[in-house]
């Protein structure tokens, strides 16, 4: 399935920023720094399951 890295990525930032966008940026740059480019993909991007667990993680964690 195409696109779950994207919905994810989506996911995470909205849970944790509840609409702030200067919030929702400091999360993206957080990833980044983790080394997920969250605008590397979109709803065509093929599915890696690496980066999938990785994501995974990060949405069961309290500090991102």
């Amino acid at each position: 399935m195409a696109g779950k890295i994207h919905k994810l990525i989506n996911s995470i930032v909205e849970s944790r920023s509840d609409g702030n966008n200067a919030i929702a940026n400091c999360i993206r740059t957080k990833l980044i720094l983790k080394g997920i480019d969250p605008f590397k993909y979109d709803e065509n991007s093929e599915d890696d399951e690496e980066i999938i667990a990785q994501l995974k993680d990060l949405q069961n964690m309290q500090d991102l």
